[in-house]
């Protein structure tokens, strides 16, 4: 994503070989960005933000819980808690997404 690279020169880490390619720079996951001499042109972007979501659709839940578990028991997990509907669980894993 354009928004991973935008950082300003003096906070660019090298990411690359001396002399590489823009193509070879992003192919590898790099940002590219030969503006600015003397800093690095080929450079780690920032870590993506990602949320935990807890999925809108019952049927896409992955069960973190065991039957009759209590929605305390279940959020010390880490987990989402839904007490409906019956015959898919109510404590499942969160999704992670971008944002």
């Amino acid at each position: 994503a354009k928004c991973q690279c935008k950082l300003l020169p003096k906070e660019r880490k090298n990411c690359g070989y001396p002399g590489i390619s823009a193509a070879e720079c992003k192919k590898i996951g790099c940002c590219f960005n030969a503006s600015t001499p003397s800093v690095p042109w080929c450079y780690t972007p920032k870590p993506k933000k990602v949320k935990k979501v807890c999925p809108s659709d019952p049927y896409a839940r992955i069960n973190c819980g065991y039957p009759g578990i209590k929605a305390k028991e279940c959020t010390k997990k880490g987990c989402c808690f839904r007490a409906r509907p019956a015959g898919v669980p109510w404590c499942f894993y969160h999704r992670v997404t971008e944002e």
